[in-house]
């Protein structure tokens, strides 16, 4: 949980940095120094404008008390340079990787992108059911292995033409793992779910054909595509579960459970207050057994999902059936279908960055580099590298030369001022062995290397030139840079001495302790039934002591479900709780509520009272982290000196009403 509040913190200084990028160019004027560092107008006026339609606090919007927060923030920026957080090691890496992600929107070739959307999003309007047969063979492999593995497939190939079994010759012959359980059937799938290439195979062969022999980065397929249709979307349901026990009695009284809790559902009992009951999955039970919406293939159980998309009125309940998992009674809330281009073309945008399809886009992004920045290439000092590189490199064996004064110099040279010693490439060759790259001669090879080295320190060039290329990358890159420190100063000055200052927690904790009370509590049995009558009867065995599995046997007869129970130790105001006045020891009267009736064994009370620390000592470390930072700004302004130009300010106040 405390992790938890730290990124969801996190996510708050950021949403205070992130700032628009396109607003016109502002007069840049000192508005206030701290110990000589002087901070901008530009930059205050560009936070205030991203953040007046994000703030719902009125308060924030006022100019005055606006400088105030953006004092502060730049003074807790300042003490973390003080303490030298910015020279972290994990701030560093943190700081990388985040510069990594950015660049990626800028690392992109919009038409090669485009093509790739529009190709996706309109694969994604169906599913293809397809098995295959696998002949593995490494990326790497040799020509033989590579020439053996497809002289293999080809004559499977044959096989299948000739008119075997499909099943049969990939049992006999597959070499995918998975094939003794599913015969190479790999169900129903869209876009994205299969490597490029074999989506490319799925999607163009034809229902009942068999592809051309083809590869991926796993060895050699042929795909036979067995069924295509209409994609079904996504769907949002509401379920009820009883997790599956390993033991036979247990899991027997597990199924009897889900056929009693249908039996209310028939009964005219609700799927949502059932589910909150008694549903034993408890990320959704709260929510009334609502899942998150998904689609085909989506989850780990495809009776689950079957059922699922096999429901079609709104609404409409499914008999129980069992899954893996356990026990289920599914209810339709909703059907999805794929939705518009539009509506998907940024969600199809991050996928392809993260899917092989990448690939080519970088290849056209580094033909645009190549074209956009001058190379200039000293072929002497290769051909002086392609005659020390040896055939030691497909053995893995080779070893650039250290000291060889012949050999050093800059190989290449991006737009005159960027560099490129001949080390950096021969330490490039050196990292390709392990690719198991197989062209010979070698001299083919080293040139073939170097066209590779050329695109990867072009777009390295590119990469590390983005602040200079794009102002507004770099303005979020310097916010993101300040508001990581201020993550980490906050860390050190407030989250964790809130968690470790025992003795502060346990003085800031007695001083307010009437904020951290118990209610009256109860021990209690709380039995329910649509039908007063039943409740009754459960009521007059409350009272002559009967156990609640007695009454249970008593009440729910002929295979209906008459009675449910829940038993526990709650507040006064829990759920129906609340309902009952002068609660006491012993059997209450019946109330009704939400077409239930009710009836309470209290068995137990405890008085209201003061929490134990232990007992909410998440909250008093929430409550006191608060109070720490209330007061942390004030400390700091005594701690440095500062000056703010109420001239300047007082121009920027005009600039921004007007």
């Amino acid at each position: 949980m405390y992790k938890i509040i730290m990124k969801i913190s996190r996510l708050l200084i950021f949403a205070f940095l992130l700032v628009s990028c396109f607003l016109s160019a502002q007069t840049k004027e000192v508005l206030f120094t701290i110990d000589n560092h002087a901070f901008y107008t530009d930059e205050f006026i560009r936070v205030y404008n991203k953040n007046l339609d994000l703030v719902k606090d009125d308060s924030q919007k006022d100019l005055d008390k606006y400088l105030e927060l953006f004092l502060g923030y730049k003074l807790k920026v300042e003490k973390a340079n003080k303490l030298g957080l910015q020279n972290g090691t994990s701030y560093q890496n943190e700081l990388k990787s985040y510069r990594n992600q950015l660049s990626k929107n800028y690392l992109n070739d919009s038409k090669v992108t485009n093509e790739l959307v529009r190709e996706a999003y309109d694969r994604m309007q169906q599913e293809v059911r397809a098995s295959h047969i696998l002949i593995l063979v490494d990326e790497g492999a040799s020509p033989e292995d590579t020439l053996k593995a497809y002289t293999k497939v080809l004559d499977i190939k044959k096989r299948l033409e000739a008119g075997e079994d499909f099943i049969s010759v990939a049992q006999q012959f597959s070499e995918d793992p998975s094939v003794k359980e599913n015969n190479g059937d790999l169900g129903y799938f869209s876009a994205f779910r299969m490597v490029y290439t074999f989506e490319n195979a799925a999607f163009n062969t034809n229902v009942g054909q068999i592809s051309k022999p083809f590869r991926t980065r796993f060895g050699y397929h042929i795909v036979k595509v067995v069924d295509k249709r209409v994609n079904r979307g996504e769907v949002t349901v509401a379920h009820i579960m009883i997790v599956k026990q390993n033991d036979a009695a247990q899991n027997e009284k597990a199924k009897t459970t889900i056929d009693d809790i249908y039996k209310k559902i028939q009964q005219g009992e609700s799927f949502e207050t059932l589910a909150q009951q008694f549903s034993e999955d408890k990320s959704s039970a709260p929510k009334g057994g609502v899942l998150q919406r998904f689609g085909s293939g989506q989850l780990s159980s495809e009776v689950f999902e079957n059922v699922a998309f096999g429901l079609n009125e709104k609404n409409q309940i499914s008999a129980p059936f069992e899954s893996q998992f356990g026990w289920h009674i599914v209810k339709l809330i909703e059907k999805h279908p794929v939705r518009l281009f539009d509506e998907m073309k940024v969600e199809l945008e991050e996928k392809i960055r993260k899917d092989e399809r990448s690939m080519l886009i970088t290849n056209s992004l580094a033909k645009t580099m190549r074209a956009k920045y001058k190379v200039t290439k000293d072929v002497k000092l290769l051909a002086k590298i392609k005659a020390v590189v040896t055939d030691e490199f497909y053995s893995q064996t080779w070893v650039a030369p250290e000291k060889n004064k012949e050999l050093n110099g800059d190989i290449l040279i991006i737009s005159k001022d960027e560099k490129i010693n001949s080390k950096v490439f021969l330490n490039f060759i050196s990292s390709k062995q392990k690719s198991n790259i197989k062209t010979k001669p070698i001299t083919k090879l080293v040139d073939e290397l170097f066209e590779k080295f050329i695109d990867e320190q072009l777009m390295a060039y590119y990469n590390e030139n983005l602040e200079n290329e794009f102002p507004e990358f770099k303005n979020v890159m310097d916010e993101y840079r300040d508001g990581l420190l201020l993550f980490d100063l906050m860390e050190k000055e407030i989250w964790n001495r809130a968690k470790n200052d025992t003795i502060g927690l346990q003085d800031f904790f007695q001083k307010n302790s009437k904020n951290y009370q118990w209610k009256k509590r109860y021990t209690v049995d709380i039995l329910s039934s649509t039908d007063k009558k039943i409740v009754e009867k459960a009521q007059k065995f409350l009272a002559k002591g009967k156990s609640l599995d007695y009454i249970k046997e008593q009440l729910n007869k002929d295979g209906k479900v008459n009675v449910m129970s829940k038993s526990g130790l709650y507040e006064e105001d829990y759920d129906v709780l609340s309902n009952f006045q002068n609660l006491s020891k012993g059997v209450t009267n019946i109330i009704a509520k939400d077409q239930y009736f009710f009836v309470v064994n209290v068995t137990d009370t405890k008085p209201a009272g003061v929490k134990e620390l232990s007992e909410c000592k998440g909250k008093v470390i929430s409550d006191y982290q608060q109070f720490l930072e209330n007061n942390w700004v004030d400390e700091l302004k005594s701690e440095f000196t500062i000056k703010i130009n109420t001239d300047v300010f007082s121009k920027v106040k005009n600039q921004l009403k007007n």
